[in-house]
């Protein structure tokens, strides 16, 4: 997606393309079948969903053909992830692939253990408070609503500053990804407005040892065994867009 004489442009096939992902199924599979996948359109041709689904179809609010709405469903299923996980910008990240992730990204620490050795900001903790100490988060956890953690967590208009890129880089770090979608709800107990994110730990959808399975090995051997797979699949793509977008540190 870009911006040509002030117009957003897609990028995507025609529906006959081999390539054209046409179901939230399809694109679940797909993801499983490369590891990882942004949302939108970047620097590496082809690695994206935009540039594999016809264009048209986007903000269309047809959830079957729909690709903004399948994130929604992707999310609410749990078979892969959903966060703002590649430069800050949205994707998917099967669970085999997730761990390597999460074990590069944390650098091997829990949130709890990453505050106690001052590597998490204060607001960064106030909202991890929310969801309890990693290595006791349950399974089934349904997220807290965007606006909920706002509230709890002290920000807003006299407390902490910079909400949204909080929560982001609280999702590039692995510690938080989108559970589900819901709307505000008014006191007859009636949804209303737009659907806003639902956020939980990794830990409390697919359970603590499952995405910690990588903590056994050098975040660097991990982040190499990602570097590797996108060579395979993206063979083009240079190493310093690879490494960006896999947020390997320097």
């Amino acid at each position: 997606m870009t911006v040509i004489d002030g117009k957003w442009i897609m990028f995507g096939v025609s529906e006959d393309d081999p390539c054209c992902i046409k179901s939230p199924a399809e694109l679940t599979s797909f993801v499983e079948q490369v590891g990882f996948l942004p949302l939108f359109a970047g620097k590496i041709e082809g690695f994206s969903l935009e540039e594999r689904t016809v264009a048209g179809n986007w903000w269309t609010g047809d959830i079957a053909a729909d690709p903004w709405e399948w994130r929604e469903i992707i999310a609410e299923e749990g078979k892969i992830a959903y966060g703002k996980f590649f430069d800050r910008k949205a994707g998917f990240i099967s669970r085999e692939f997730l761990p390597l992730f999460i074990n590069m990204r944390r650098d091997g620490y829990d949130w709890d253990a990453a505050w106690d050795d001052g590597k998490l900001k204060y607001k960064e903790k106030c909202i991890m408070d929310l969801y309890g100490p990693a290595e006791s988060a349950r399974k089934g956890h349904k997220g807290i609503l965007s606006f909920e953690i706002k509230d709890k967590a002290g920000f807003g208009k006299d407390g902490h500053k910079n909400f949204d890129g909080t929560l982001t880089d609280l999702q590039m770090r692995m510690y938080l990804c989108v559970r589900g979608f819901g709307q505000r709800v008014n006191r007859d107990g009636d949804p209303y407005g737009w659907a806003v994110a639902r956020y939980a730990m990794p830990e409390q959808i697919w359970g603590y040892k499952a995405v910690t399975s990588c903590y056994n090995e050098e975040p660097k051997e991990s982040a190499a065994r990602l570097i590797s797979h996108m060579r395979q699949h993206w063979p083009d793509a240079d190493e310093k867009t690879i490494r960006k977008v896999l947020g390997v540190k320097k």
